[in-house]
This record gives structure tokens, sequence and C-alpha cells, in this order.
């Protein structure tokens, strides 16, 4: 075995400890039951899709897939997300069923990163998916779910950002004239890249008041006044449809009681290229990235051929520890040290202790070099050694 390659792992692959393993699995057992408080069921799928299906469905850049050949020769991809593999299956299986169907999911996904990100190349995402119902209702229950489910792994200070890609679309395409035009304006909010957005839109041939509605579009983040702001920079009805959803939900929003995280940011836009109406972003103090992600994806199960509209949002796990900046000690606190004329002795107590749900370690005293070293790793010890009754520490 080349040594250089002996505790190596591949490029943005991680080992996950146990102190952050526990940790990872308080926080994902208390959004499933959540998630399923409200009605959505866990489905589980392959790690291992087809390029042709999955693959081309994801919307994740092509170059972060990880590829594959099976022995027939087809292409293979490790899955990137969730969201189209749970299309492909409701499209193939569940859509006879009475809709909507409500799926939750928490499994790891895979994309390859670049050398200089330094983001990890497998991760968890936990999320729901809402399929078969087009209301703005729909869109209110899965961000009002989201919320829910934060604040039930003890995370207050997070911020919910909503904007509408339809909005954007056509107000881009209304000021600029082409769809290529406004993909360029599009993507220099992607990249959040704002004095290149308003460099760019100084070098357009544009009047100084088409000028003056793209500078203004930055400005369009906030509370509900956003939306009437909004509708000043349209000309006709075409985007009011956006603007108008908006609004509708905002009001769901209201009669959930979770407004006090949401806010409007309409320059919001989204490298997954699936979605077609209300999106959003989420942040979280102490977190430089977004900790999750969702909105409407109406067209994805044309891929798949069918016609339905599905709303989600999926959440990164480690991204939730980084937030809640809380790491379980996950140690057993209890320890039965015993010599081989009481072990049957010593396996009686532990099982008592665990009965009792506590976390109990036995360990022959003939296996330990350093008892001192030992012993010290637990808040309780119990010797069970020789012909003498028990000791505690």
């Amino acid at each position: 075995m080349s040594r250089l390659f002996m505790f190596e792992k591949p490029l943005g692959m991680r080992d996950t400890l146990p102190d952050l393993y526990e940790s990872k699995n308080l926080v994902r057992s208390k959004m499933e039951q959540e998630m399923k408080n409200w009605g959505y069921q866990f489905i589980s799928t392959p790690t291992l899709e087809y390029y042709e299906t999955v693959g081309a469905a994801s919307a994740i850049l092509n170059r972060q897939l990880f590829k594959l050949l099976d022995k027939q020769g087809h292409g293979l991809v490790l899955r990137p997300d969730m969201t189209a593999p749970i299309a492909r299956v409701a499209a193939s299986r569940l859509l006879h069923e009475d809709l909507p169907i409500r799926l939750a999911y928490s499994e790891n996904v895979f994309r390859a990163q670049q050398r200089e990100g330094g983001r990890p190349a497998e991760f968890e995402q936990i999320g729901v998916e809402c399929i078969g119902d087009g209301t703005i209702s729909a869109d209110g229950e899965i961000i009002a779910l989201m919320t829910s489910s934060l604040k039930k792994i003890g995370l207050d200070n997070f911020q919910i950002s909503i904007g509408h890609i339809g909005f954007v679309r056509d107000l881009f395409t209304q000021i600029v004239g082409t769809k290529e035009r406004a993909n360029a304006l599009t993507q220099f909010l992607y990249e959040k890249n704002y004095v290149g957005y308003r460099e760019h839109v100084e070098s357009l041939s544009l009047s100084s008041i088409d000028k003056a509605r793209l500078l203004d579009f930055l400005k369009l983040q906030g509370g509900p006044e956003v939306i009437e702001e909004a509708l000043l920079l349209l000309e006709d009805d075409k985007g009011k449809e956006a603007i108008l959803q908006l609004k509708q939900l905002w009001d769901i929003i209201v009669d959930y009681g979770e407004v006090a995280n949401i806010k409007f940011d309409l320059t919001l836009v989204s490298h997954m290229s699936y979605y077609t109406g209300i999106l959003f972003e989420v942040y979280a103090d102490q977190v430089g990235f977004p900790i999750g992600n969702g909105g409407r994806y109406d067209l994805l199960f044309e891929k798949f051929g069918k016609q339905t509209a599905a709303t989600g949002f999926a959440l990164t796990l480690d991204r939730l520890i980084e937030a809640t900046g809380e790491i379980i000690d996950s140690k057993p606190e209890y320890c039965i040290l015993f010599s081989d004329e009481r072990r049957q002795e010593a396996f009686q107590l532990a099982r008592e202790y665990r009965a009792a749900g506590k976390k109990v370690v036995l360990q022959d005293i003939n296996g330990v070099k350093n008892i001192d070293a030992c012993t010290g790793q637990f808040e309780d010890v119990t010797f069970l050694v020789g012909s003498k009754g028990r000791v505690g520490q």
C-alpha cells in the first residue's frame, strides 16, 4: 500500500467521527419527526442513477457529476441531489395515488468540487417534496415546515430570503429584449456580483429610464413593501402574476405566524435551473453559505413523461450543525471494570444500567494497560475485581 494514500481520502470526502456523528443523528431525528408530523412520508432512492435520466434532469453542472459505467456500458452517476430521483420515483410509481404526494428524505448526495473550493463532495441533505399541488398554499406550507423544522433543532437566528424566478426573467426580458441578454444579467445575480451587474447595465444600449429600472431592481429586498415597489418596475401585465403570487404567499405565511424569519429578495436566482416560480434560500449566523434552499419546479416531471406541479426544500445537515454550534459528547458515561471471577456479576450490572438508558462500557481489567488513563474517560467507574465488593470511583 502506498504510504501517500494510506491515510488520505479522495478530494472532498470526509470522515465523520463519533461526536459529530451523534450530533448529526440528533438533528436528523428531530427534523424527521417534525416532517412526519406534517404528513410527509420518508423515501430512499439508489445511490447510483442513470446519467441519461436523473443525471441530466438534476440541473447540477455536468462537471460536478461523478460518472461511472456499468458492465453494459450504460452511463451512471452518483446522485447529485434528491429532487430528481424522487421525481423519477413519483412519475413511475406514485402518481397514480391520490394527489398531492408528500415525500421526505435524508440521504447523502455527491458533487465533484474544484480543489480550490474547499467544499465537501459528499454531504447529507434532509428535505421534503410536495408533488401534485400547484397552489401557493403548497409553497407556504413548504416554507412554514422548513421554519418549524429549524426551530425544532433550536435554531432561531436564521433568515429565509424569498424571490420569484419568473419575475426576474420577465422583467429582464421586458427591458433588454432577448433571453440571451437577460441571461447575462441573471449570471451576475447568481454570482452575487452586484458591482459587475451595475457596470454591465451601464454598458447596455438602453434609455436612462430602463437603466434606472434595472438598477432599482437591486433594491427589491425587505418586507411586504417590496411587492408594491416591484410592481412599479413593470410596464405591462407580464410579470405581475409572479408578484401577486408573492403577495399571496406573504398572507399565507402571516397566517402561519412565521413572518419573523422571512424577507423578500427579488434579486434571488438559483443554480438549480429547474425552478419555475417561487424560490428561496436559508441563511444562519456563523455560516458563510446558505444552509438550505428550495422552490417550485413545475416542469421537472416533463423529463420523466409526466406533467404535474411540485415544490420542496433541501437543508444541508453539516451546515445545520455548524449553525447550531453544538457538538454532542458521545462518550459513554459509565464503565464497569471486571476480573474473570466476577464477569457474570459485571454483565448483570451492565444489563441493569442499560435497561435504565445509561451508556455503559464493560472492560476486562486484563485488557487495560493504564488504569488511570482508562477510568479518566468516564464520569463513573465501578470496579468488580477479585473477591471484594463493588467499588465506585
